[in-house]
């Protein structure tokens, strides 16, 4: 990613790059002592700001220990800028708040924004503010969690709505509609399921009828949870039911459940018929590449229609990294 980054500032020069939901700023710290790129980074939570400049202190003390004071001044601190970006911001309020960031009397400058694995709606937020700011001169970014995207079921303002983006899809309702159900599969790669199905791992993919056994028991008892998001719980040999019920539902209600609610005939019927399970993820999993491409499509979409040129690059390794899809965009004018 820092690289594509550093290209894009070689092919459309800027004065400084955004990072949005920079997090602790591993990728900004890349660009700024890698690359020499400044880099402004945007974060909500200001306790992982505080970690950043920490971490920039501590990495800055390490290159004055080894490296020749020559060498220096091609490092670039990274600023970090505590703020939770809304769908509803309006372009000149971020340009004031970038502009305070980078020490700039006014906005006559350029940036490019970048983004690693913004989720939800954010990564729609740096689009609209890329295709309405015309300050913004790129753009690269992957995605992730496309099942907390707004829809027309969640959002009725369509300049705020997360999908569809495009004219073309908004157009198109009778056939443009995804279900939450089909977002939330689109955030699944195939390749490390594949390899486990190819194996015979059958131990680490009984925990996909763990999981739906535990929803069952939280609808039932909590409807108003549906969809709350269970934690994820890595499967180890010889974990059973109960231990991952109650990982997975750390921090919600059902953590309190009595175990004697999770051992009914009900539950232990479910637990019986893994291989069911298995079968039906396995065909949902299918669906997961056509899925992420109708999103990934029409946000290119959504682009183009702004006079934008726009590439989409499978650059990660989804074993590693499942949401491995960069879209880079740049301004044709």
């Amino acid at each position: 990613m820092a690289s594509i980054c550093e290209y894009s500032c070689q092919i459309s020069p800027v004065d400084f790059v955004v990072d949005f939901g920079a997090g602790l700023g591993h990728l900004a710290r890349v660009l700024g002592y890698g690359y020499g790129v400044q880099v402004s980074c945007i974060e909500m939570r200001s306790e992982l700001n505080t970690q950043a400049r920490c971490i920039d202190t501590k990495l800055e003390n390490v290159i004055q220990k080894h490296l020749q004071t020559a060498n220096l001044p091609c490092f670039k601190r990274p600023k970090h800028v505590t703020l939770c970006i809304t769908p509803d911001m309006q372009p000149h309020q971020f340009l004031h708040i970038i502009a305070e960031s980078q020490h700039k009397p006014n906005t006559n400058f350029k940036f490019g924004i970048i983004g690693l694995h913004p989720c939800g709606d954010l990564a729609v937020i740096l689009m609209r503010m890329f295709a309405n700011i015309p300050q913004a001169r790129f753009l690269n970014f992957a995605s992730c969690c496309y099942m907390k995207l707004t829809t027309a079921e969640t959002q009725s303002n369509i300049k705020l709505q997360g999908y569809p983006l495009s004219q073309y899809l908004l157009k198109q309702k009778e056939f443009s509609f995804l279900s939450y159900e089909a977002l939330e599969i689109s955030c699944h790669a195939m390749e490390i399921y594949c390899d486990r199905l190819a194996r015979g791992d059958y131990e680490y993919l009984k925990v996909h009828s763990f999981r739906a056994a535990a929803e069952r028991i939280i609808i039932n008892q909590w409807p108003n949870l549906k969809h709350c998001g269970l934690r994820s719980v890595k499967h180890v040999p010889g974990m059973d039911f109960e231990d991952y019920f109650y990982k997975a539902t750390q921090g919600v209600e059902a953590s309190n459940l009595p175990r004697s609610d999770l051992q009914t005939s009900t539950t232990q019927n479910d637990l019986l018929h893994w291989r069911r399970i298995v079968i039906f993820y396995t065909l949902r999993l299918m669906f997961a590449p056509l899925i992420e491409s109708i999103i990934l499509y029409d946000r290119a979409l959504y682009l183009q229609e702004n006079e934008c040129q726009v590439k989409i690059n499978a650059t990660f390794d989804p074993r590693i990294s499942p949401r491995n899809h960069i879209t880079c965009s740049f301004k044709l004018k």
